[in-house]
């Protein structure tokens, strides 16, 4: 399977929880982020008692084919939060922003209005890593993400005769994928694969660090895909009865692998923080990326509709991201509207046991 065609899937893992109805910054779901899949500094989960974590594990098998040798491609993905405020934008009582030595404001309240933040993607990654070299020795793949400061004038609420300069601020992230693999005993061609998240971005005095300001330097919605030629995955949910046994001494930390692709595809998994069955799928009467999947997409656009022109403006002012939800739901037509009232999979007979 194509890595762009497992996109759809990937993407709602990696945006789950991003921005919640309304929608908009000043709501306080969204000021008090808690996206999955956050892997937080190593020094600040150890001052924690690592209580939030600082590394994701996830162990799956693979079976060789026999013929070829097992090929392997790893894709780590991530969102990395960036704070974004209006220029003129000062704390209560006009003082200035004050900054750290990485340029980065330090706010000792809530983020106010004006002030959200924004996910900036980010992938580690590697392919053709040959099954016999990762069962010689461990694949190290560190990463390090600089810290960023970026000033852009662009259009305010869309509208192209009003603009506004938006100062965007990121901090340094650094860490470390590594990937390993070995042989199952007494089961010729069976291999167990391990892939470790790190985030050990360097911070100071993380006791005293907010948890606001430590998930800037997070490493947010982590999940991993993993694809191989000359092999096939094991199912962990539904493993074949002689490898239960095996399927459940796979040791997965703060993430959970699934089978992706048409059902009976077993050549691409995904490693995710949101318990997925085999298989999953994005619904096709879906209009829009709602961040929210355990919410009723017909209820959510009805809601949408309902904001007051207040509200709408509050959402265009703000996360690119937020506006697109908006203007996507703005633009249905009554007959989509009516496909997301429901729709039938598939008729039986009552009575009739399910597939």
């Amino acid at each position: 399977m194509k890595l762009e065609e497992i996109q759809a899937i990937a993407e709602a893992v990696l945006y789950e929880g991003y921005l919640l109805y309304p929608y908009r910054h000043s709501a306080l779901k969204n000021r008090q982020r808690w996206t999955y899949g956050v892997l937080y500094p190593r020094a600040y989960s150890e001052a924690g008692g690592e209580v939030e974590p600082w590394r994701m594990q996830t162990e799956c098998l693979l079976e060789a084919d026999g013929g070829t040798e097992p090929q392997l491609s790893i894709a780590v993905r991530f969102l990395q939060l960036m704070r974004c405020r209006r220029e003129d934008e000062q704390r209560p009582g006009g003082q200035a922003i004050e900054r750290s030595r990485e340029g980065v404001p330090r706010w000792a309240e809530a983020p106010l209005e004006g002030v959200w933040e924004e996910g900036v993607e980010r992938s580690v990654s590697a392919t053709a890593l040959a099954q016999r070299e990762l069962l010689q020795a461990e694949r190290r793949l560190p990463f390090a993400f600089p810290a960023r400061y970026l000033e852009e004038e662009e259009p305010h609420g869309g509208r192209t005769s009003e603009t506004r300069r938006i100062v965007r601020e990121g901090r340094t992230l650094s860490g470390a994928v590594s990937i390993a693999a070995e042989p199952v005993p007494e089961r010729a061609h069976l291999y167990k694969l391990r892939v470790t998240v790190t985030n050990t971005t360097p911070v100071e005095k993380p006791a005293e660090l907010r948890a606001q300001e430590a998930l800037l330097s997070a490493c947010v919605s982590t999940h991993t895909i993993l694809q191989v030629e000359g092999g096939a995955f094991v199912s962990l949910i539904e493993p074949p009865e002689e490898l239960r046994q095996v399927a459940a001494s796979c040791c997965n930390s703060g993430t959970w692998p699934v089978l992706v692709g048409e059902p009976g595809e077993r050549d691409s998994l995904l490693s995710s923080p949101i318990i997925l069955y085999d298989y999953p799928q994005i619904a096709p009467e879906s209009p829009a990326p709602l961040f929210d999947g355990t919410e009723i997409d017909e209820l959510l656009a009805l809601r949408i509709l309902t904001l007051t022109d207040e509200e709408k403006e509050q959402i265009r002012r703000g996360d690119a991201r937020g506006r697109a939800v908006l203007e996507q739901i703005e633009r249905l037509t009554p007959e989509q509207f009516l496909q997301l009232h429901g729709t039938i999979r598939g008729l039986r007979a009552l009575g009739e046991a399910e597939p």
